[in-house]
């Protein structure tokens, strides 16, 4: 299993990240929302602005405080790790 550092010693299993988004348009807003009220809401930002929302396969939300890009890169580095990666 291989798992991605999102912030302050949070770790998510990769193979379940279905996107990462950024929340700032407004149909992001409102699915933090929809999901919020659902109790489907992980807020893994400790108190810091949210600058990702990662979507999970689960229909979970989990709100990171670092960037899309930074996580993307994670991803990329946990799948260079496991040797996943194509360089064509």
């Amino acid at each position: 299993m291989k798992l991605i550092n999102i912030g302050f010693g949070n770790l998510v299993s990769a193979d379940r990240i279905v996107s990462i988004i950024s929340p700032e348009s407004a149909p992001i807003k409102r699915m933090i929302q929809d999901v919020r009220e659902r109790g489907r809401l992980i807020d893994a930002s400790f108190g810091r602005s949210t600058r990702a929302v990662i979507v999970t396969d689960s229909g979970n939300l989990i709100l990171s405080a670092l960037t899309p890009e930074v996580l993307a890169q994670r991803a990329l580095e946990t799948d260079k790790e496991e040797g996943t990666v194509k360089n064509d």
